[in-house]
């Protein structure tokens, strides 16, 4: 039975806002499962399962597949799909990828509900897998392969740079998907970096500083450090001078002068060191020694 018979079937209506799209393209959902390499030493995690139809695939080629579906109604529809192909390597889990604890996996193929790219893509990262191939809404997935000095250039694109290799593999049109996205997607590579290619201090100050300084992408480095200084040292209790003399001291001109869309993810790694080394300097000296 095609998947939109079994829709209708149980009168089940998709939902747009939440990002829920089926992949009607089995060429595209076969290309994503080649694009991982997958085969029968895997473990392969799929985020939002839906109906079945990249599931299916996985379990032909895979040795396990862990297939995370949040919405019942879709939950029985692929039981029922993977019944009738008599599949048993597919573990079904019920619930919030976010929030529920995830058995090992060593990769992942997703259609990913695209109101929670973000979060989900953060959440994968904490996990210890090889690679990741991922379907994005086009213009996230710019936005994760973004240079320096572009307009799709942000914290989304230097925090997963420090922690991922990506690609993009193609663009796919919305006549691909049921419903139909108003915008076009994207089939993305994910490598998790063995090793960082920048240190940070800290992974939490690192954050904090991409948060307060993409506010204000076009503002030269200084300026924009300036207007989120309680914001991003909450512990010190400096005069508007104060702030304005610790930064000009502490801060190289060039890090200083540089606009923050414009500096590549080394210097902000840089920059973020720099200022927890302030931080740390001037939360141990009087307040008329700044």
């Amino acid at each position: 039975m095609e998947m939109r018979e079994r829709l209708e079937r149980e009168g089940i209506r998709l939902s747009r806002r939440y990002g829920q799209h089926l992949v009607l393209d089995w060429d595209l959902l076969r290309r994503m499962v080649e694009y991982a390499e997958v085969d029968r030493e895997d473990t392969v995690l799929e985020v939002g399962a839906g109906t079945g139809g990249l599931t299916l695939l996985l379990a032909e080629r895979a040795g396990e597949v862990i297939a995370v579906e949040r919405d019942p109604r879709l939950v029985s529809i692929l039981r029922e799909v993977l019944g009738e192909k008599g599949l048993g390597n597919v573990r079904i889990l019920v619930g919030d990828v976010l929030k529920l604890p995830l058995p090992p996996f060593n990769k992942v193929v997703s259609n990913l509900p695209y109101s929670l790219s973000s979060e989900l893509t953060f959440r994968l990262l904490e996990e210890d897998f090889e690679v990741a191939v991922l379907m994005y809404q086009l213009e996230f997935a710019r936005r994760l392969v973004a240079r320096p000095g572009s307009e799709d250039y942000g914290r989304l694109t230097v925090s997963v740079f420090h922690r991922a290799q990506v690609e993009i593999l193609e663009e796919v049109p919305p006549s691909a998907f049921f419903p139909r996205p108003r915008v076009r997607s994207a089939v993305v590579r994910l490598r998790p970096r063995k090793t960082p290619p920048f240190e940070v201090e800290s992974e939490e100050g690192f954050r904090r500083v991409l948060r307060v300084l993409f506010h204000h992408p076009r503002q030269k480095v200084r300026n924009a450090l300036y207007h989120s200084f309680t914001e991003l040292f909450p512990g010190l209790r400096l005069e508007k001078k104060e702030r304005r003399e610790a930064l000009d001291a502490f801060l190289p001109a060039e890090l200083a002068e540089a606009r923050v869309r414009d500096l590549p993810p080394e210097e902000l790694a840089r920059l973020a060191n720099l200022l927890a080394g302030m931080e740390r300097d001037l939360s141990h000296r009087p307040p008329q020694e700044v």
